[in-house]
C-alpha cells in the first residue's frame, strides 16, 4: 500500500553529504520535501536537483526543508552539490535502501529490456506534524519543484 496524504511519514536517520546523521524527526514543526532520485549527476536527476536549486529562495522563504535521497555515497553527493551549487541536503540510503522501501520508492524497475531493483523518482511533502501532505509518484524531473510550489499555493 503506497503512502498517501494523511499517513504518518516514516521517520528515518540517514547520513548526509558530510557523513553527518540527519533525521526526519529533527524537522518536526517544519514542512519537509523528501525527494527520492536514482543517481547523482545523471541527466534526469540533475534536472530535478537544479529545479529545486532554482526555486530554493521560495522554499527557504517559507522555511521548507528539502532533502534529496539516493543510494549514492557521501563523496558522490558532495561532488554533485559542488558541481551544481545545490543549497540543500542530500542523504545516502545504501542497499538495501530501507528508507526508500519504507516510502514505497525502491523496487523493480525496467530499463532497455532489463529488470533490476532501483530507486524510484518519487517525492513527498511532509507537513509540520509529520504527516504526508502530498505524494508524487509520477514525477517530471524538470518541473517537480515548480509543481510542489504550485500545489502548496506558494508560486
Amino acid at each position: 500500500m503506497a503512502l498517501q496524504a494523511g499517513d504518518a511519514a516514516p521517520d528515518f536517520s540517514l547520513n548526509d553529504q558530510n557523513g553527518q546523521p540527519v533525521s526526519l524527526s529533527q524537522f518536526k514543526g517544519q514542512r519537509v520535501v523528501i525527494y527520492f532520485y536514482p543517481k547523482d549527476d545523471t541527466p534526469g536527476c540533475t534536472k530535478e536537483a537544479c529545479n529545486f536549486r532554482d526555486q530554493w529562495s521560495v522554499f527557504a522563504a517559507h522555511q521548507i526543508v528539502v532533502l534529496g535521497i539516493s543510494k549514492d555515497g557521501a563523496t558522490s553527493h558532495g561532488k554533485f552539490i559542488a558541481k551544481y551549487d545545490l543549497p540543500f541536503t542530500l542523504l545516502t540510503d545504501p542497499e538495501p535502501c530501507a528508507v526508500a522501501t519504507a516510502y514505497d520508492s525502491y523496487g523493480l524497475k525496467k530499463f532497455m529490456g532489463k529488470e533490476y531493483m532501483g530507486m524510484m523518482r518519487h517525492t513527498f511533502v511532509v507537513d509540520p506534524e509529520g504527516r504526508i501532505e502530498k505524494a508524487y509518484t509520477k514525477v517530471k524531473a524538470e518541473t517537480m519543484a515548480d509543481e510542489i510550489l504550485d500545489d502548496l499555493g506558494l508560486s
